[in-house]
């Protein structure tokens, strides 16, 4: 049986299996195993790890009174649902259709990958570099995504695992517009934080290639060489001329957690930025929610519970609970399961309710076969287009559904 346990319960001969820490964040070869000693639990401990899965018919149990992952998953959900039920979307703004922005937002994404990845090699050869180039495009990112947020966060999800260092930094650059935009930043703000959020991950060209681009998860010492990457860029951008104080927020502090777990400078609570706390979420999401050569991505949607399981110690809650209503419960690129038993693929969120987005239908669940695809507004009642509801989500390969096809 699989058991969630706090880091303090942890003992010898217990069986781990899962770190629980995300994607390449912790410095520990394999994302299960056997602890068998004390050595071992110190280096969880000292690893930031705050909560853990065990596997109990593989190794020692631990006392009642600990949920099952089966019950800790429902837990979250619960808290995930209530917490929608008690928030709102920002305030709608006039906007143009989601049609309308798709093919410039599909123009910006392109261009903006373009300018990094040349922008990455030419620090990777030790040339000079020219950010100037860039802030035309992240004026672009940020002007796609105050026309229709949704058009950018579409195109985040139909990225190339081959790309995923240069379509990363671009979808960060997105959602941070995005997270700022809902937390009612100025402009020139946004413009600054996009900058950095571009930018947040230059120094990645300076780490050995092999370690950068390995195949697997990185050994103890491949990560410690790997996080090197934020002083490495924050040294590199700080030597040029004209950087927005604000744009070296995101560079500096998106590895910093909430609970002084993260890194370089294990800062916490309010040591971090309000930028830095932003940051940190979207980088997060957008790493567990792409696909590499050695794993397959989160649900968008099961990506949501475990940030938010997470805040309880590596984020800021109350940050948290603002992304949320960036992305939505159910963010765009998930498969939800309807109340019909139809299953569809968030397209576009509601402006009135996080719980109602536009889902574009295309399969029945019960049947498992494809079906015509139909745009279904779950804001709308029976008759104007709606007139159904989302009982929870469901992951793509186990129908053998491709999402991507379906988003636009």
């Amino acid at each position: 049986m699989i058991k969630k346990i706090s880091v303090s319960q942890l003992e010898p001969g217990m069986y781990v299996s899962d770190f629980n820490a995300g994607w390449l964040s912790h410095p520990f070869a394999f994302n299960s195993m056997m602890i068998d000693s004390e050595a071992h639990v110190a280096h969880v401990i000292a690893a930031g790890i705050r909560e853990l899965y065990i596997d109990t018919e593989r190794g020692h149990d631990v006392g009642d009174g600990v949920p099952t992952a089966t019950e800790a998953a429902r837990e979250t959900e619960a808290l995930v649902m209530h917490m929608a039920e008690g928030a709102r979307p920002a305030a709608p703004e006039p906007r143009v259709s989601l049609a309308e922005e798709m093919m410039r937002a599909r123009n910006t994404f392109g261009e903006a990958t373009r300018i990094i990845r040349g922008l990455m090699d030419d620090i990777r050869l030790g040339r000079q570099i020219e950010i100037a180039t860039t802030k035309p495009t992240v004026e672009k990112i940020a002007a796609s995504v105050m026309r229709n947020s949704n058009a950018m966060m579409t195109m985040r999800r139909l990225k190339n695992l081959d790309d995923y260092t240069f379509l990363h930094s671009v979808s960060v650059c997105a959602m941070l517009v995005s997270f700022a935009k809902v937390a009612q930043l100025e402009m020139s703000s946004i413009h600054d934080l996009a900058l950095g959020a571009l930018l947040h991950d230059v120094g990645k060209m300076r780490v050995a290639s092999a370690v950068l681009n390995k195949p697997s998860r990185l050994s103890s010492e491949e990560y410690l060489h790997m996080k090197s990457h934020v002083v490495l860029g924050s040294d590199l951008i700080r030597q040029l001329p004209g950087i927005p104080a604000l744009a070296l927020e995101p560079i500096d502090l998106h590895h910093e957690r909430f609970d002084g777990s993260g890194y370089p400078k294990g800062l916490k609570g309010d040591e971090i930025s309000t930028a830095g706390r932003m940051a940190g979420i979207v980088d997060v999401y957008d790493a567990i929610t792409s696909d590499r050569v050695y794993r397959k991505g989160m649900s968008p949607a099961a990506a949501v519970q475990k940030l938010f399981e997470w805040s309880k110690f590596h984020f800021d809650p109350a940050m948290m609970q603002l992304f949320l209503k960036s992305v939505g419960i159910y963010p765009i690129g998930s498969l939800v399961r309807l109340e019909s038993g139809r299953l569809g693929v968030v397209i576009e969120q509601s402006d009135t309710h996080l719980l109602t987005p536009v889902v574009r239908v295309m399969y029945d669940g019960k049947r498992q076969h494809y079906l015509a695809p139909e745009i279904v507004d779950l804001s709308r009642p029976v008759g104007s287009g709606g007139g159904d509801q989302i009982v929870g989500y469901e992951l793509p390969e186990k129908f053998g559904i491709d999402i991507t096809r379906f988003l636009m």
